[in-house]
């Protein structure tokens, strides 16, 4: 900690490579009609920026600093005070060997150079840039309106070699649209002026911005392109405005020219005309080592013309359902796109391409589409060694193999496998196999590039919205992991994209099937509620005070005997209730699940690309439980087990409904400083065949992804201090409030709150603390608030954050505000990328 503060004095003196003569730009200001403009956009436009971190949260260029303890002479020193002293060479060679000597010497010039590579040299003032800012000023306003703007600037310089810019823009008064008229020279782009000018952006009376005409340019060229225009381009549009004696308004003719082509030495000009498609040629095999080979096999299907220069390997529906490019149709850039956007989805070929040749005898076009099919088959291997809380060391295989075109429709087959093995950490048997633990399991998973229904479903989810259908199945086995579970799971999912924004995932149905086989190490596994037990076997006289209950005999024993009324506990009891709720616990976690499930997902994700950051994201997922097999058994009048449950194969079914909302928005104020912002909210309901909700279905709180004040699981329910390992219950309400903003280069900092808490709802607990029962349970919110750096490798953010416990419910009222707040009971959080 010593080292910070030695750093900060001897580099303090930020002009400390700032030569008499100059001045270190240490602030610029735009002030705009008597008022300071803080837009990015328009801070954007000054050319000497002053260095990061001088206006910062901190108000400390760290870069600056780091940059001036660099050797602009490192050179020139180390002649003078090392090479230049003949015995001081000699020595250190001597001591080194020559070799490490010049090692040494390099590693000086190296360090000099990583100090001036990290760090950032001071922004000297030069007026000549500060007069081209002023320039790019009035040209930024001018092209939003203002066109008598005036820009002058002021430097303020101290005798400390610092200075300081404040530009001051007077807008004056802006212009604004009037008359718009078109001068279209060809009668086919004319005809359809009434069409596209339906929707034009040029808007009379709007205040004039230059953006809206090159929007408008990329409109009407986007519109005449997918109206048959293949020739057609951006260049042949341009405006013509008028603002001479017209009051601050601005008249504009819009040009479209006629198309220029070259022929030889000269350029003709001919009229635009709209093209159809003639032909559409798939080329189903295209590649680099048949490339000198003869087409040997020809197919024509609905209209397609397929050629393969050996044997045909797709169905040739599969091929033309990928293609939105129709024979007859007049050329469209949506089609193409299309066309692209879905062969490349199939993943099973390389680099789609599409070519359109010119017929000119009838205006027409023949579109060739290029395939080169990826390998059939492709393998993977993946070797893991892991070390954990219950093992002390674990290694595992995980095998897959990948067909592409299993069934010549463009499908796509996965087989993966996990076998893995490790020591346990609490093995005690001298006698056992030092690899106690093992897992084993495997995947299949099929993707079709459509949706497998006995129906049609062209009319309600057509083609181009990239329908296309999962099926999955999966199973697993565990020994010594746990409960030793074994899994069996299968999915059908359909999956389509009505728009680039919005997506759908409809799950028809979704089976999990669990089994615990080692339901006796179940206080082996949960050791919080067996140390809970075994203190009020203890405290009652169950047991011998230096004695502990045996698992799971003398555990379970002292289970049923409290339950049965046969110690001195009595349901009023605190500890009765305690051992009870244990119980209820203890045969919920170790009971076998079965889970028939439909559920669907719909999400609104209106982040353009990964840079973007001002955009939401909206996500609601719907899901029901149980209700095929709870009809099925009714209609063939099964029985019901002790517990007033149907069974299917000796399990009693999950039956449920559960519904999740959860929005994320992104406010970018420029400068490298963004606000995000979280809300979630999830129920799940039991009835019928259950009064709880299955653990893998339940909620929990607390994580690097939730409440970063409490570590995962340990938060809630509502306001009991249980110390359960893993919390959860069936509703649950979280909000997130993160402020990001750059210290220097890559690394990242964020000021954060997140509230929220989870609650049992509906369902068999009667705990008051953990239960939701009014809006009066919102009490039980907690509060979460900190601090946390983040470093950005481009292909991923590690991010740090410490979170501090601002509102804990688990308290009594009136002694939850900032009870521990300090950095003893904080948590640390260690994550990969942002929470949300």
């Amino acid at each position: 900690m010593l080292l910070i503060p030695a750093f900060l004095f001897n580099s303090c003196d930020v002009v400390k490579r700032v030569s008499s003569d100059e001045h270190l730009i240490t602030k610029n200001t735009i002030i705009e009609d008597d008022k300071i403009n803080k837009n990015d956009r328009i801070n954007n436009l000054i050319i000497q920026k002053n260095n990061s971190g001088m206006n910062g949260l901190l108000g400390f260029p760290l870069r600056l600093h780091i940059y001036n303890l660099a050797r602009p002479n490192i050179d020139s020193i180390i002649n003078a005070n090392i090479l230049s002293d003949s015995l001081k060479v000699k020595r250190k060679t001597k001591l080194l060997s020559k070799k490490q000597f010049d090692t040494w010497i390099q590693s000086k010039r190296n360090f000099n150079s990583w100090l001036k590579r990290t760090g950032e040299a001071p922004t000297i003032l030069n007026e000549v840039k500060t007069q081209k800012t002023a320039t790019n000023l009035r040209k930024y306003y001018y092209s939003k309106g203002w066109f008598n703007n005036t820009v002058d600037y002021e430097i303020k310089k101290d005798s400390n070699k610092r200075a300081q810019v404040t530009y001051k823009v007077t807008k004056k008064d802006p212009y604004f649209l009037d008359s718009i008229k078109p001068i279209i020279s060809s009668p086919a782009i004319s005809a359809l002026y009434p069409n596209f000018s339906k929707d034009a952006l040029l808007i009379k009376g709007e205040q004039y911005d230059e953006q809206n005409y090159e929007d408008e340019r990329e409109r009407i060229s986007t519109f005449l392109r997918n109206h048959g225009f293949y020739y057609f381009g951006q260049d042949y549009i341009r405006f013509v405005t008028d603002t001479i004696d017209t009051n601050h308004k601005v008249n504009t003719e819009l040009v479209i020219a006629d198309r220029s082509l070259r022929e030889g030495d000269s350029i003709a000009t001919i009229l635009f005309k709209p093209y159809t498609i003639k032909e559409v040629n798939i080329f189903t095999d295209d590649n680099f080592e048949n490339r000198d080979k003869a087409v040997s096999d020809t197919t024509t299907y609905k209209g397609y013309n397929l050629f393969s220069k050996e044997k045909l390997r797709f169905k040739p529906k599969a091929l033309t359902d990928a293609i939105f490019i129709n024979k007859g149709d007049i050329y469209t850039d949506i089609a193409r796109s299309r066309t692209s956007r879905y062969l490349n989805d199939l993943q099973v070929f390389r680099y789609p391409s599409i070519e359109y040749l010119e017929n000119r005898e009838d205006s027409s076009l023949t579109a060739n589409i290029y395939l080169e099919p990826k390998k059939k088959y492709a393998l993977s291997l993946d070797f893991d060694v892991s070390q954990s809380n219950i093992q002390t060391i674990g290694f595992s295989v995980t095998p897959g193999l990948k067909i592409r075109n299993i069934f010549r429709g463009a499908e796509t087959l996965e087989i993966s496998g996990i076998a893995a093995i490790g020591a346990s950490k609490d093995g005690s048997n001298d006698e056992a196999t030092f690899f106690d633990i093992n897992e084993f399991g495997g995947n299949i998973r099929l993707n079709i590039p459509r949706l497998f229904t006995p129906f049609n479903t062209d009319s309600i989810i057509p083609k181009y919205m990239s329908p296309n259908t999962a099926i999955n199945l999966s199973a697993t086995s565990q020994q010594n992991i746990g409960l030793d579970k074994q899994t069996l799971s299968g999915l059908l999912s359909y999956n389509w994209k009505p728009s680039s924004t919005v997506s759908n995932t409809l799950e028809l149905f979704n089976i999990q099937f669990v089994k615990n086989l080692n339901t006796s190490n179940y206080f082996g596994v949960y050791t919080n509620s067996y140390d809970r037990l075994n203190g009020i076997a203890q405290d009652i006289g169950y047991i011998e005070s230096n004695e502990d209950l045996s698992i799971p005999t003398e555990a379970d024993q002292f289970i049923d005997d409290v339950l049965n009324e046969n110690t001195v506990l009595n349901p009023d009891d605190e500890d009765y209730i305690t051992v009870n709720n244990i119980d209820e616990r203890k045969q919920r976690l170790t009971e076998n699940n079965l889970i028939f499930s439909s559920s669907f997902d719909y999400v609104i994700n209106r982040r353009t690309n990964f840079f973007d950051n001002d955009f939401s994201i909206f996500k609601w997922r719907v899901e029901i439980a149980g209700n095929m097999f709870s009809i099925l058994s009714k209609a063939f009048g099964s029985a019901k087990n002790e517990n007033g449950n149907y069974e299917i194969f000796g399990v009693a079914f999950s039956q449920y409904f559960k519904t999740e909302i959860d929005y994320v928005k992104y406010f970018d104020f420029g400068q490298n400083s963004i606000f995000a912002f979280r809300s979630y909210a999830g129920i799940a309901i039991p009835y019928g065949n259950s009064n709880s909700i299955p653990f893998a279905e339940s909620f929990f709180a607390g994580g690097p992804n939730d409440n970063r004040a409490w570590t995962a699981y340990n938060l809630g329910p509502g306001s009991s201090s249980t110390t359960n390992e893993f919390n959860e219950a069936n509703l649950k309400i979280h909000l997130s409030a993160e402020q990001r903003f750059r210290l220097f280069g890559d690394l990242k900092g964020a000021l954060f709150v997140d509230i929220g808490n989870i609650w049992n709802v509906l369902d068999n607990v009667e705990d008051e603390r953990s239960t939701f029962t009014n809006f009066k349970s919102l009490r039980d919110i907690a509060v979460g608030s900190g601090f946390g750096l983040r470093y950005d490798f481009d292909f991923f953010v590690l991010r740090f954050d410490i979170g501090f416990k601002t509102y804990e419910p688990s308290l009594s009222e009136g002694n939850r505000w900032f009870k521990n707040y300090n950095f003893r009971n904080a948590v640390y959080n260690i994550g990969i990328n942002y929470p949300f």
